[in-house]
């Protein structure tokens, strides 16, 4: 026969939902400043079309 599970205690299910919002602001934070620095124009690592090169193509 099929036997439940024990049940998460709080500070378990406290800590998973901590570290998920954790990670989800870091991420936020990275998100944020990488398009900061891409307004910026000041970026090194991240390629993009520029309108520039669009407009040359086309």
């Amino acid at each position: 026969m099929a036997v439940p599970k024990k049940k998460t205690s709080k500070a378990k299910r406290n800590q998973r939902k901590a570290h998920w919002k954790r990670t989800a602001a870091q991420q936020a934070q990275k998100a944020l400043s990488l398009g900061k620095s891409v307004l910026t124009g000041r970026s090194k690592g991240f390629v993009y079309p520029s309108k520039d090169e669009s407009d040359d193509e086309a």
